[in-house]
């Protein structure tokens, strides 16, 4: 099983580029013991959406 650093870089990665399924189902089966990097996993997604707003021109 990952640790939180290994979790929270895949969350990270996650952004940029889609995870091979290994890496998406080690994601999963973290979150279903550690409510922080699910917290951590809705901040960045959070974040990701409100610059894609920031930066999108006002209609």
């Amino acid at each position: 099983m990952i640790n939180c650093k290994e979790a929270t870089q895949l969350i990270s990665q996650g952004q940029e580029r889609k995870l091979a399924l290994a890496e998406r189902l080690a994601l999963k089966l973290h979150f279903l013991f550690c409510a922080g990097c699910r917290a951590s996993d809705q901040q960045f997604e959070f974040l990701r959406a409100a610059a894609r707003r920031i930066g999108s021109p006002e209609p």
